[in-house]
């Protein structure tokens, strides 16, 4: 497996084809990682062999409390 950089850009090469993954889904996992904040859990769901659902749970904190509007 290796890797190339071309800007923000990274292309994975593989040494073996992905199963059940495909590159469309690899791409909406990439964005629900991307869009969660600090506290977050990313799910994946297989079903029957298949990837079928993402799951997102976020989490706050209650440490500090924070402002309204924030």
């Amino acid at each position: 497996m290796g890797s190339t950089v071309v800007g923000d850009r990274r292309t994975l090469m593989l040494s073996q084809p992905l199963r059940p993954l495909t590159e469309w889904h690899i791409q909406r996992i990439d964005e629900a990682l991307a869009s969660t904040g600090p506290f977050a859990e990313i799910r994946l769901v297989k079903n029957k062999g298949k990837l079928r659902f993402i799951q997102i749970l976020e989490s706050e904190s209650v440490l500090e409390p924070r402002r309204f509007g924030e």
